[in-house]
């Protein structure tokens, strides 16, 4: 268990040192990433140079990873999603590597999980309709040699969780 915490916290240092500014930063950030820095300080009660520089720091410690525009799918022509789930026949680094990147460079996948259990990946794909789904699955994966197994779920509704998971520990 030593071992563990050692390798947490030199992996992960800045878990340690956030403090509840930094949660309410973050809580924040997470609901709308364009808030003024302004809006940001008087929210969480603090200096607008407190603001600023506590952000700064949590980019530069690679806690804030970027700011995302949510876009309506239908807006850029896709109108049907899905997840899909792939299984590879083999499995060693080299595969496992290359296929994450080849779905990485498909335009209709929207993210990409790499995942325990029965399946490898998890890719949640945007495609214009079931033709192009169809399509989609047939040549960009199973004429894979590596691939030896794919199920396709179609979702129905997508909504992200705008919420801040928290650690059961993580100040309030």
């Amino acid at each position: 268990k030593l071992n563990f915490t050692r390798n947490f916290i030199s992996k992960y240092p800045h878990m340690i040192t956030l403090d509840r500014i930094d949660y309410a930063l973050l809580r924040l950030l997470r609901k709308n990433a364009r808030l003024p820095n302004k809006d940001l300080a008087e929210k969480v009660g603090i200096a607008q140079s407190t603001a600023l520089e506590r952000v700064r720091r949590m980019r530069e410690d690679k806690i804030l990873l970027g700011y995302h525009a949510e876009i309506a799918p239908e807006a850029i022509g896709v109108g049907l999603q899905a997840m899909v789930s792939v299984r590879l026949a083999k499995h060693s680094r080299a595969l496992l590597d290359g296929f994450h990147q080849h779905l990485l460079s498909l335009p209709e996948v929207l993210a990409c999980y790499h995942v325990a259990g029965a399946d490898d990946f998890l890719a949640h794909v945007g495609v214009r309709d079931s033709e192009h789904l169809r399509n989609f699955t047939l040549t960009a994966l199973t004429e894979r040699d590596e691939v030896a197994h794919i199920e396709t779920r179609l979702i129905f509704e997508f909504q992200r969780n705008v919420e801040l998971p928290v650690r059961s520990d993580a100040p309030a």
